[in-house]
């Protein structure tokens, strides 16, 4: 990454969390519980909001969705949440080098509030948490990161966003940021066909 930005915009599952792995596992068992023929269930469904999933998959099903949400909710309190490595000391170098830090989550503030209790120096490692509240269409739709540029003042190129589902990578595209993807959730060859860089984790060399 060859250029200075004023704002980092960050996915949160898969990019700050290493969660994906647990995330795959509850969802591929709603698929197979409500949709045993959509073996990739939890691939499609990444990258979207509980609302939006249920909307296209649940649609009408009034006793489905509140089973999901208990059951997730459920799922989301006993959750490990542990850092993709060297996030926490990347997001503190750029902080020191006055680049705004935000993540920018597809999840609602129960499941933020979770987050919090294992990580409460998000509070300042982060200047602005946005979650499923805050747009009205989820990624691949760009909404949550032009929203993220309008809140600190920045044009979108003078963004980069950190991503690792497809949704996500093509959500950071469509609004005119400069994309890295993270090949945490998907294979390399994935992300770097929607990516500007492709990198393992936070550990390989990002900005000059």
């Amino acid at each position: 990454m060859q250029q200075a930005f004023k704002v980092a915009l960050f996915d949160l599952d898969g990019v700050v969390l290493d969660t994906e792995t647990q995330y795959s596992r509850f969802w591929g068992a709603v698929g197979r519980d409500y949709h045993p023929g959509v073996a990739d269930f939890a691939q499609r469904i990444k990258g979207q909001t509980l609302v939006e999933i249920f909307g296209r998959w649940f649609a009408g099903d009034d006793a489905a969705q509140a089973a999901i949400t208990h059951r997730l909710n459920a799922y989301e309190a006993a959750m490990d949440y542990p850092y993709i490595k060297g996030t926490r000391a990347y997001v503190e170098a750029l902080r020191r080098r006055g680049v705004a830090t935000a993540v920018v989550t597809s999840s609602n503030v129960p499941k933020m509030d979770n987050v919090r209790r294992h990580h409460p120096e998000m509070a300042y490692l982060f200047d602005h948490i946005f979650t499923s509240e805050d747009v009205t269409a989820s990624k691949p739709a760009p909404d949550c990161y032009l929203l993220g540029a309008r809140h600190f003042g920045a044009a979108p190129q003078e963004c980069v966003v950190f991503e690792d589902s497809v949704n996500g990578l093509r959500a950071g595209r469509a609004a005119g940021c400069y994309v890295v993807g993270l090949a945490t959730t998907n294979p390399r060859p994935v992300v770097a066909a929607l990516a500007d860089l492709v990198v393992d984790d936070f550990t390989s060399p990002l900005l000059p």
